[in-house]
């Protein structure tokens, strides 16, 4: 590793310069993106491994190239760390994305033209639970739920819609939903229906390994998550089962977890990533620590402490709270779309994404509402005081910002300069789990990974 840091000084400064800015810029910034966390050191180094140079389609043990035998042991470790973590009977390590994740299983359980049922994109769902924007929303017949008038999951609707259409998957999951999923709620209605039951747990993969949500490993058919989203893990996928991982798949004779495996290889990838794959085994361990665990329980609190205060400072906190690490925000109050905000604050060093919303007449270029995450402040180690703080920051941001229009605003430079200012200090305060720096040779870590 610390070989090819020094070669990639030498040979490449320009791509190098472009490197250290973005660990610069990560030390610096306040990262309230929901669909983030950060990778510990071991595991960029993992991801960055020699074993990026093999080629092994399968699995191990059935390769389809020679030279596969210590991928063959990595692999085979990343599968028994993701089942200890989750307490899973079957995992497959080998997806790029959940979204690849999503289309493996989907691809298993229903046939071309078959139909799904799926959180509505408004309301908090995700691409593959079949948007039109997505191939699941063009290959499948796509029905979507929503929510009810206090913005939670209308389950009522759910099993009314699952009556009718009958569908032969219901996905449980969301994108962009702060609350609790019932995921025993889900399961009674598959079965009303004779559906499998798919829990998208991308979003609160770390809440659920540690137990600070409900986990739906033995209750859905299938899980999915990403790894990277609040692992700390590699860009990755993972698909999980437990107790149902020998029930029959459609065909009436094939296991679901035969069923899957094929599904991921070869029908829908070929060639997995192996370093990512140790990155992921890495990241699995990292997540099974007691230290992970205190993480998470602070995520939850940071989240419930920065929807209280925004709330005390007039935003409209869609459900009025949250139970997850997520916070959504109605702003059309504040006299601004989703993008006006998310640019602004990113002016002053605040990373929030622009999210629709239920009854959102924006498009989802432009938005009306903001969401929020505390990942990446819990593994700063800000606690709920420091919440306060980012809320009080992320208002200030706003307060000197006028709109112009949809996606034009104007900021007065000299107190987005000062906010930035604050940005800067309060990050000094709580640096990122690594300090971005090499300690022989004081250069940016994100040169040499």
């Amino acid at each position: 590793m610390r070989l090819g840091m020094d070669a990639l000084r030498r040979a490449d400064p320009e791509l190098t310069a472009l490197l250290d800015a973005e660990v610069r810029q990560q030390e610096t910034t306040l990262a309230m993106v929901a669909s983030a966390s950060i990778a510990d050191p071991s595991v960029l180094a993992a991801g960055g491994a020699a074993l990026s140079n093999v080629t092994a389609e399968g699995y191990p043990g059935a390769r389809y190239h020679p030279g596969a035998e210590q991928f063959d042991h990595v692999e085979r470790l990343a599968v028994e760390r993701a089942k200890e973590l989750f307490g899973a009977r079957y995992a497959n390590v080998q997806p790029h994305s959940c979204s690849s994740a999503n289309l493996a299983v989907l691809a298993a359980l229903v046939p071309p033209g078959g139909t799904l049922l799926g959180l509505d994109l408004d309301s908090g769902g995700h691409l593959t639970h079949g948007s039109p924007a997505s191939v699941t929303g063009r290959h499948y017949r796509a029905v979507h739920y929503g929510l009810d008038h206090v913005g939670r999951i209308d389950y009522a609707q759910v099993a009314q819609l699952a009556q009718e259409h009958r569908p032969k998957v219901l996905i449980a999951g969301a994108s962009a939903y702060p609350r609790t999923l019932d995921f025993a709620r889900f399961r009674a209605i598959a079965d009303s229906v004779g559906a499998y039951l798919i829990a998208d747990i991308s979003h609160i993969a770390g809440l659920v390994a540690t137990g600070e949500h409900p986990s739906p490993i033995d209750l859905a058919h299938i899980t999915t998550t990403s790894t990277y989203k609040q692992l700390g893990g590699p860009r990755g996928g993972l698909i999980l089962s437990g107790q149902e991982h020998r029930t029959l798949g459609p065909d009436g004779r094939t296991p679901l977890s035969r069923l899957i495996q094929r599904a991921v290889f070869p029908q829908s990838q070929g060639t997995p990533s192996p370093a990512t794959i140790a990155a992921k085994a890495r990241a699995f361990t990292l997540a099974a620590a007691p230290e992970f665990k205190q993480t998470t329980r602070l995520i939850v609190d940071n989240a419930k402490a920065l929807a209280s205060e925004l709330s005390e400072l007039g935003f409209r906190i869609l459900t009025g709270g949250t139970d997850n690490h997520m916070v959504l925000v109605d702003i059309k109050n504040r006299g601004m779309t989703g993008v006006v905000a998310e640019r602004a604050l990113e002016e002053c060093g605040i990373l929030a994404n622009r999210n629709r919303i239920p009854g959102d007449d924006k498009p989802p270029l432009v938005t009306s509402g903001l969401r929020l995450g505390t990942n990446i402040l819990a593994q700063r180690g800000m606690g709920p005081e420091q919440m306060r703080e980012c809320a009080r920051l992320l208002h200030a941001a706003l307060a000197i910002t006028t709109a112009l229009g949809d996606t034009e605003y104007r900021m007065e430079p000299g107190a987005a300069a000062e906010v930035r200012e604050a940005v800067r200090t309060l990050c000094a305060r709580y640096p990122l789990p690594f300090d971005g720096r090499d300690s022989n040779h004081d250069v940016p870590m994100g040169a040499g990974l």
